[in-house]
């Protein structure tokens, strides 16, 4: 916390509360510094210098000093660059270069960094608060302003014992979460409680806030790519995801990595075996339900690499049973129960005594390899010839399990992908079909909630796009859409870090290496996408691992179950009272009637697919975050129970 203006000095008492929130983030040590203006406080998950590594960490006259939450993967060769000019280090950490770095290169010191952070760095001479975020958006931070001062923390649950009253639900952020998946950044379900945006530096000087993006997605003008042969750019991309996989295994604790079956993480596992200096222990999750299990290609790769391997099975009961307490970590309502099983999964590694996993999230993001953008050009295709009966077939290609006759396929298909048709070149053209369903999840927000919500999601999205947005080849807009919407709005966050962090366990990103990122955007298109093979050139670079039944199997997007984790046979008792008219009532967002029909439809088993599956989970998650941050202000005591 900092004074934005003359008051009290900042109490340890204070700091503590808000530490005790944070306890899972960091349950190894803790640490403080307090002088008139400031308190800094510090939950250690200790992975890097076990003896003398606890933050706070300062430089050598103690006028700067840092608390950081993740990792600095390139710390190795900044310390050596730093040493060699003069700056003396007393612990072995990562931490340690941050406070040497600000020395040496002021407010550009996040240029340097190769890694995964939140950091809060204070300057005692000039009086300067710096929060920083990494560049794509892996690690949270946020703050408020409350009674003259800044509350800033890794989650909000940490800034709540600070606040004088409970925090209401932002219903702007709510309204764009149940459009876009996530609050467009810097807005969060929190009112007045803002996140550090990906890439983002806040300074605060002299009671002031300013903010200002050090990096972004950025991508070269149509035409202007790499040009090189596709086999010397693949050679590339395979050193570069080498050595982003090397550095990301530095750790003074034993390191595994999620393998889900699928590309992403059989390349990455691969690249730990062939180059990595530790032996390989993958981690996996499989399903009760066969359409949603992996299971298979996993025991395929693991029967390959001869890894050790812990799994874990997830059944629908799993999913009810820890959904309420799942959302206490997301801290945010959600729009699937995906996180669930991510947070089951941390919780396995955790019992076998890793702090440490390599995950591939990311490699959809940069490398091309979501349906979406299939679909994307599919449309595009579509859009020049909008009469066509057999362009809009090829969508059936794409989702097999759609049953269209060639007859009544340009009346069904135009209903769901034929949205500005007559607009291909629309900035949200890719993502109005994803986003257009996700909005009728909307339709049980009462009228009163209605009437107070302005604005439009995708507008507030779109006023958020770089000047440069139209000048990109349409499959690199629909890149960045992404990267900036689910990715780190929900992927990153409700699905990642805090699946991880609930069990006390670090994930680390080698695909969102800025460095492959970088490399990836100045790709020509076809090469992340070649017609419709999706991350050609990633299989061109490390298909020479794997199996060949890897390489060639379909993408299958990772879910879990929804509406029969609540309703399949086992409801839970918070689903009834959550759901039930008073409390739906009671806490004011949707409409009681409304919701009452929807879980009538639900046990009568007339719930239509994906649009009821994601208006129960989104109706749910929201009551389960009023119960915990509005109703019981974040009390952990009270947690995982109705009562």
């Amino acid at each position: 916390m900092l004074n934005l203006e003359p008051g009290p000095s900042p109490k340890k008492p204070a700091l503590e509360s808000m530490l005790s929130e944070l306890r899972h983030r960091g349950p190894d040590s803790t640490g403080f510094y307090l002088d008139e203006e400031i308190g800094l406080a510090h939950a250690r998950l200790s992975i890097i210098d076990l003896t003398s590594g606890d933050q706070p960490i300062h430089n050598e006259d103690k006028t700067v000093w840092v608390i950081f939450n993740g990792e600095i993967f390139n710390y190795i060769e900044l310390r050596k660059e730093l040493e060699a000019g003069g700056h003396r280090f007393y612990t072995k950490s990562d931490t340690e270069v941050l406070v040497h770095l600000y020395e040496e290169h002021g407010e550009s010191f996040p240029d340097q960094l190769n890694g995964q952070f939140a950091v809060a760095l204070w300057d005692t001479r000039n009086k300067t608060l710096f929060l920083l975020r990494d560049r794509p958006g892996i690690l949270p931070l946020f703050f408020t302003q409350q009674a003259g001062r800044l509350l800033f923390a890794s989650e909000v649950k940490a800034i709540l014992p600070c606040l004088k009253s409970a925090p209401r639900l932002n219903l702007h952020a709510l309204d764009q979460l149940m459009t876009l998946w996530a609050p467009v950044s810097p807005e969060t379900v929190f009112r007045d409680i803002y996140e550090v945006s990906p890439g983002e530096l806040v300074t605060v000087r002299g009671g002031e806030i300013s903010r200002h993006k050090y990096w972004d997605w950025t991508y070269p003008p149509d035409g202007e790519y790499r040009r090189e042969p596709e086999r010397l750019l693949a050679e590339e991309l395979h050193s570069l995801l080498v050595d982003a996989t090397r550095i990301r295994l530095r750790s003074d604790v034993p390191v595994g990595a999620y393998l889900s079956g699928g590309l992403d993480s059989s390349v990455l596992t691969s690249l730990i075996h062939h180059h990595g200096t530790v032996p390989l222990r993958t981690f996996s999750i499989g399903f009760d339900d066969r359409s949603l299990d992996e299971s298979d290609f996993q025991k395929k790769l693991i029967d390959h690499l001869k890894a050790e391997h812990s799994s874990i099975q997830c059944g629908i009961f799993d999913i009810g049973e820890t959904f309420l307490d799942t959302i206490w970590h997301t801290e945010s309502p959600v729009l699937r129960t995906a996180p669930v099983p991510m947070r089951l999964l941390s919780g396995l590694v955790r019992e076998q005594q890793y702090k440490v996993v390599l995950t591939g999230e990311g490699s959809d993001e940069a490398l091309g390899g979501y349906d979406l953008f299939k679909e994307a050009k599919i449309r595009r295709f579509w859009a020049k010839f909008p009469q066509s009966k057999m362009r809009p077939l090829l969508l059936k290609r794409l989702y097999p399990y759609l049953d269209v006759s060639p007859g009544k396929a340009q009346s069904y298909l135009q209903i769901f992908f034929g949205q500005a048709l007559d607009q291909p070149d629309l900035a949200s053209f890719s993502h109005l079909p994803r986003w257009t369903t996700t909005a009728k999840s909307k339709e049980l927000i009462r009228r009163e909630v209605k009437e107070i919500i302005t604005g439009d999601p995708i507008e507030a999205m779109l006023n958020t796009l770089p000047r440069a947005f139209r000048d990109w080849h349409p499959f690199n807009r629909s890149q960045y859409l992404e990267a900036k919407s689910l990715m780190a709005g929900y992927l990153l966050s409700s699905q990642g870090d805090r699946m991880l962090m609930a069990n006390s366990v670090e994930g680390r990103f080698p695909y969102l290496d800025h460095r492959v990122i970088e490399f990836a955007n100045r790709l020509p298109p076809k090469l992340k996408m070649k017609v419709l093979n999706e991350k050609y050139l990633l299989k061109l670079a490390a298909g020479r691992y794997l199996p060949g039944k890897i390489v060639a199997r379909p993408k299958q997007p990772y879910r879990a179950p929804d509406i029969p984790a609540f309703f399949g046979g086992r409801t839970p008792a918070y689903v009834d009272e959550l759901l039930s008219q008073k409390t739906i009532d009671d806490y004011g967002y949707f409409d009681p009637a409304k919701t009452a029909l929807l879980v009538k439809k639900i046990k009568q088993g007339r719930a239509i697919g994906y649009r009821d599956n994601m208006t129960l989970v989104a109706v749910l998650s929201t009551q389960c975050w009023h119960y915990h941050f509005v109703e019981n202000r974040g009390n952990r005591s009270v947690r995982g129970v109705v009562e």
